[in-house]
């Protein structure tokens, strides 16, 4: 190929390429014109591939004036973009008519999900009776989950937790939060503790309205010398008079917890059915929301305390069901499932 041949040829691709890039149009016709006017396959960028086999003599002369068409079609393409973008821009300010005297779209808030208010209402009630928050651990041992807490290995009170295993042998998701009540006691003894423990508890229950395989629980825990079931009472009552109003009807109920004596169950009358019973209740017109007794002697011992000196009480409550108390839920799943239709209700 000679050097007037090769010249001609790109002087005729520059020509070429100019006359199509006023052509375009838009951002979709500018795009093709790029990949094919200086793309790999280009017939600028074959004009470099030729460039070994020319003459010594001929290349430079071919390369330089390569290189100038090559800048002039990227010089022509970056103004064709901005008179394109422009053009756009002008046409949008003309077309489109914006009242400014219309009121602002107002952005949309996060919300604080319904199981943060409960937890934190439940908080700041205890706050005000002298109880502090306390922290424990999700993944437990079995000595904290079950030993020392009075439910030794062959105790066949270990089947109410339904309790989840893991490969590694003595180690478990918790099954409640009590296994905090030794964690606290041993930080705290041998001083008066007063303690709410809240966190995941994980069950291999079955689903429904009412369970589920994954939830939260606040554990209430106090420790000092001559604490009373009366106190216990008082406590709990006044919670409840205080999270559901001075109107509601409380009762407590005789029940069996390894690690107290004696032990109770505290019930609330059924928002749903106002006592009548229903579904929710299970027709009982009351629905359960925490268990509740006096520290076993044994788990104060476990915790650091001298049982002839110091009694406690505890309670291990689910902030889920008086959610759905409060609110009028009817499906404690709801809580968790993330739906956004119901968590805007809150």
């Amino acid at each position: 190929m000679s050097e007037p041949t090769v010249l001609l040829e790109l002087e005729d691709i520059q020509q070429k390429a100019l006359e199509a890039l006023q052509s375009v149009q838009d951002e979709a016709g500018l795009q093709a014109w790029r990949v094919a006017y200086l793309g790999r396959s280009a017939p600028v960028m074959l004009v470099f591939s030729s460039l070994p086999r020319l003459g010594k003599d001929l290349r430079p002369q071919v390369g330089q004036r390569a290189n100038q068409v090559k800048q002039a079609l990227e010089t022509a393409f970056a103004a064709r973009n901005e008179a394109l973008r422009q053009t756009s821009l002008q046409r949008a300010l003309t077309q489109e008519r914006v009242d400014i005297s219309l009121p602002g779209r107002l952005p949309i808030h996060g919300r604080l999900q319904p199981m943060t208010h409960i937890l934190r209402e439940i908080y700041a009630i205890f706050a005000e009776m002298g109880f502090q928050v306390f922290q424990s651990r999700d993944i437990e041992l079995d000595e904290y989950n079950f030993e020392l807490l009075n439910i030794p290995a062959y105790h066949p009170a270990r089947d109410m937790q339904a309790t989840f295993h893991t490969s590694i042998p003595g180690v478990v998701p918790r099954s409640h939060t009590s296994p905090g009540q030794i964690h606290a006691m041993r930080q705290f003894a041998p001083e008066p503790v007063r303690v709410v423990l809240p966190g995941m508890c994980y069950r291999f229950e079955q689903t429904n309205v009412r369970y589920d395989v994954q939830f939260h629980q606040v554990e209430v825990l106090a420790v000092g010398r001559h604490i009373t079931l009366g106190d216990m009472l008082g406590t709990l009552e006044g919670f409840a008079r205080r999270m559901f109003g001075d109107s509601v009807h409380v009762r407590l109920r005789p029940a069996y917890f390894p690690f107290t004596e004696p032990s109770g169950e505290m019930d609330v009358e059924c928002f749903l059915c106002g006592g009548k019973g229903c579904f929710i209740c299970k027709g009982s017109g009351w629905l359960e929301i925490m268990g509740c007794g006096m520290v076993h002697p044994t788990v104060l011992q476990n915790g650091g305390y001298d049982p002839r000196e110091f009694t406690g009480f505890a309670a291990g409550m689910g902030p889920g069901r008086i959610a759905m108390l409060r609110y009028h839920i009817e499906d404690i799943r709801y809580l968790y499932a993330n739906d956004i239709r119901f968590l805007e209700q809150f």
